[in-house]
């Protein structure tokens, strides 16, 4: 936008040398003169002003949802490119400015540098206006859950559709070959299949991934195994292999699907903490990761199925089982006081339980069993336990249970 409004200022120059520039209306130097003087006045006043809403609104997503969101509330573009427009603004206001009162411009030039500010002050009001209403919503806890849940939500769609990555399956715990270990303490962010593939085709070998975007990496935990085709040679060069690996100290939700799980957990427990007693949107949270569950269990259809195209490499699959964890065990656990949201994650996963998917009713079911017990031992008033049993109707081993007694 800076490099766009220097452009847009010394541009207006080259009107002088068109054939009907004669032909042109002339306009005062003063006027266009005025109309610079109070864009350069206002738009640094307006930037520092947009700045200082952005970082409050910042500040407001890391206090009331979690810290973790932080990174999807400042990659906000509507934001960013409001900004933008006001510093270029300001910065094409103060360099026109600059050229008008050196008399830089003859009358062909000035009519054409007085259209482009009145262009930049439709261009300017409109995007203030649409800026207005996106801060108003920015960093407020229920545009912060849409924007994790638009985050998990693609990035299981991803993993839906490739949940190999394009790559062999993973099917052994026990792996052959040589370890490339860890160079530090981090999580892994991506990892680049293309640069491993290469690398396995050039060295005549296959390689046994054993660590997921998300997964938590030390030196004594190993990145993958590496095993060659022909013997068993040293792993030299393990360099090249580890720039494949994106190693950072923080997760992220593009390829970690179960970050985002985590971090809509993580927004349900602090509205359930006693400072902010807000059931309300923990049973939000909850309706949430029914939906993302729901998209998750749907069958792939035809145009969607991949192959693989990393057949040198292995790599496992995520497991629903970690996932459900991810999404209620901390749901389950601080809100088993709170008759309201056991009830409704009851019939959350009851929901999910439906699903035709047996891996993801298993999950349920566990899940399920495990909020029962804890909302039995948290709660005191026997109507209430009475009501997240009625809830529970349809656990295997509470319907059992029942019978039995």
């Amino acid at each position: 936008m800076a490099l766009l409004s220097i452009a847009a200022a010394f541009g207006s120059k080259f009107a002088e040398t068109l054939s009907f520039a004669s032909d042109l209306p002339e306009v005062s130097s003063d006027s266009v003169e005025t109309l610079l003087s109070v864009m350069a006045s206002s738009m640094l006043a307006i930037a520092t002003f947009s700045v200082a809403s952005m970082v409050s609104a910042y500040a407001s997503a890391s206090s009331a949802a979690t810290p973790r969101s932080f990174s999807l509330v400042v990659r906000d573009d509507v934001s960013q490119n409001a900004l933008s427009t006001f510093i270029g603004s300001f910065i094409f206001s103060i360099v026109a400015l600059s050229a008008v009162t050196n008399d830089f411009f003859e009358p062909a030039g000035l009519f054409c540098l007085f259209v482009l500010t009145i262009t930049v002050f439709g261009i300017v009001i409109i995007t203030f206006v649409r800026w207005v209403d996106r801060i108003a919503r920015l960093g407020r806890l229920g545009e912060t859950v849409d924007k994790v849940e638009a985050a998990t939500k693609a990035a299981l769609a991803r993993r839906r559709i490739n949940p190999t990555l394009g790559c062999q399956v993973c099917t052994t715990d026990n792996p052959e070959g040589i370890a490339l270990a860890s160079p530090r303490v981090a999580y892994v962010q991506h990892i680049d299949m293309e640069k491993l593939q290469s690398w396995a085709q050039q060295h005549d070998a296959t390689i046994s991934v054993h660590t997921l975007p998300g997964t938590f990496m030390s030196p004594e935990r190993p990145l993958a195994y590496v095993k060659f085709d022909s013997g068993n040679p040293a792993l030299k060069n393990q360099d090249e292999l580890l720039k494949c690996f994106k190693l950072d100290d923080d997760r992220v939700f593009d390829d970690d699907p179960r970050f985002g799980l985590i971090v809509l957990s993580e927004i349900a427990g602090k509205a359930l903490s006693p400072a902010v007693n807000d059931p309300g949107t923990a049973i939000d949270v909850v309706g949430t990761l029914v939906r993302l569950f729901g998209e998750w269990s749907k069958p792939l259809a035809s145009d969607e199925e991949t192959e693989v195209a990393f057949d040198r490499i292995a790599v496992p699959t995520l497991s629903v089982r970690d996932m459900f964890d991810d999404a209620f065990t901390s749901l389950a656990r601080d809100g088993a006081r709170t008759v309201e949201l056991a009830v409704r994650l009851q019939k959350a996963l009851n929901a999910l339980a439906d699903v035709n998917n047996g891996v993801m009713r298993d999950a349920a079911n566990h899940h399920g069993n495990l909020a029962l017990q804890r909302a039995e031992k948290a709660l005191d008033i026997e109507h209430d336990i009475a009501l997240v049993r009625s809830a529970a109707h349809w656990l295997p081993t509470h319907n059992c249970e029942r019978q039995a007694h």
